[in-house]
């Protein structure tokens, strides 16, 4: 089962980051649009404030093994980014689907402390 970890503190979260996007709908839409697909976890500061909202899919064991890792995934400010991220862990997330075109405008590359913390 893949993990998607969902940025909630100083910035991402933030009506005065971000004040155009209900927050906590965005986190519950993907919690039940995910339910029993993926594991939607809740994050402290992922540092990537600059980026926020930030969303982390991490590929399920499987996923791992077809060479998977986790995409980290920028600026997630509106619903349609969030249904393209729920289709692509429905079709299987990272190592098992490609992600729908669209995700490469929020991808970027976290520095290697960050991806460690993550990791934990």
């Amino acid at each position: 089962m893949p993990t998607v970890t969902v940025c909630r503190d100083c910035c991402c979260g933030s009506a005065v980051k971000v004040p155009y996007l209900d927050h906590e709908a965005q986190l519950t839409d993907l919690r039940a649009s995910l339910a029993g697909v993926a594991k939607v976890r809740r994050a402290d500061c992922l540092d990537a404030c600059e980026r926020a909202n930030v969303i982390v899919v991490q590929p399920s064991p499987e996923g791992r093994k077809a060479g998977g890792r986790p995409v980290w995934l920028g600026l997630v400010n509106d619903p349609g980014a969030a249904e393209d991220i729920v289709t692509w862990v429905r079709s299987g997330g990272p190592g098992l689907a490609e992600p729908p075109e669209i995700l490469d405008f929020y991808v970027f590359k976290p520095s290697r402390r960050i991806q460690r913390e993550l990791d934990r």
